[in-house]
């Protein structure tokens, strides 16, 4: 397995077509080396769940198959990745859901407001057949995807003030990811949603470009942005998960047996992540407990309650949405 360092340089569209190119042409007996993108930082439980596989990878392949990472955007946004992928010069990658969405709409069911209370409902709505179906639609946009991992869920972290009432959000700079679920919701609690990348949120906060941002804990404790912003609201408003894939390109380069390997590898791997995020959650929460600022917002549905219709009125319309919040539902009728 290689992990390329952090000051390593994007590399550029040439220089992987090159590195492709070169694979081809590998010395027989060698092993085949998939690369695989991803956006967060080391400390980032996606992150570990990418060294999982790796691990996994080269152990079941008998060193056959190794995977060489790119942590933290070394290979440019997840824009500029997923290009990569449907060209087939990045072979595999751990992408946001949010990003995916733009691809494939239904994936926005994903942050349906207050749909779930906690990490572990979420990993039990990954067993639905609209879940499922979401990750099928993916091969028609030239992806094979395997499912999903999760970073937590989302609460709201200020600068300068917590978050009370939903009337704090009046005309706050909030940082989200570019997509339309988040921008809906945002817009409609008063806040202006602003798009930054997760590279610059640090910066954007400790600089007043922005005054809060929607985040999960692990991105929260992982990127220190706790160093730059005191005042951590709780409000479990959204699930945030990620999706697994390789372009089609590469999947259907490999072997039956190869594709054996690396599925196997990648749920086992995506398993452990999860899990391992039901225990971060805990564990980081305690952290944020004795450094910063950290309340909890009880009513926090009833406070975002406009918010919420917006998003319905927008994305509850499409019939695999729909379908989704509906079994998720039934889900919670059965405890």
């Amino acid at each position: 397995m290689k992990i390329y360092p952090l000051t390593a340089r994007p590399l550029t569209f040439a220089a992987l077509a090159l590195g492709s190119a070169l694979l081809s042409f590998s010395v027989p007996g060698e092993a085949k080396e998939l690369k695989l993108g991803i956006i967060t930082p080391p400390q980032h439980v996606w992150t570990k769940a990418a060294h999982e596989f790796a691990e996994r990878v080269e152990s079941e392949s008998d060193g056959d198959l190794s995977v060489a990472l790119f942590p933290a955007g070394q290979l440019g946004d997840e824009p500029a990745m997923f290009a990569q992928m449907q060209s087939g010069l990045l072979d595999m990658g751990i992408m946001t859901a949010a990003i995916t969405s733009q691809r494939e709409p239904s994936v926005n069911g994903w942050f349906t407001p207050f749909l779930f209370d906690n990490v572990e409902d979420a990993i039990q709505a990954t067993q639905t057949p609209a879940a499922e179906q979401m990750l099928d639609n993916l091969s028609d946009k030239g992806l094979h995807a395997f499912g999903y991992t999760f970073a937590g869920m989302r609460h709201i972290l200020m600068r300068d003030q917590a978050v009370t009432s939903i009337d704090d959000l009046d005309h706050q700079k909030i940082r989200i990811i570019p997509i339309s679920a988040m921008q809906t919701w945002w817009r409609a609690t008063g806040a202006v949603p602003t798009p930054i990348q997760l590279p610059d949120v640090y910066q954007g906060l400790q600089n007043k470009m922005i005054d809060g941002v929607g985040i999960d804990l692990d991105a929260l404790v992982g990127s220190g942005f706790d160093e730059v912003a005191q005042h951590l609201t709780l409000t479990n408003h959204m699930a945030f998960p990620a999706i697994a894939m390789v372009s089609s390109t590469t999947w259907d380069t490999l072997s039956e047996n190869e594709r054996e390997v690396v599925n196997h590898a990648m749920h086992e791997a995506l398993n452990w992540a999860n899990q391992a995020q039901v225990d971060a959650e805990a564990d980081n929460l305690d952290y944020l407990e004795q450094h910063i600022d950290v309340r909890h917002l009880d009513d926090a549905k009833a406070q975002f309650a406009k918010a919420n219709t917006a998003f319905d009125d927008k994305f509850s319309v499409l019939p695999l949405i729909s379908q989704f919040q509906q079994q998720v539902a039934d889900q919670h009728a059965e405890k």
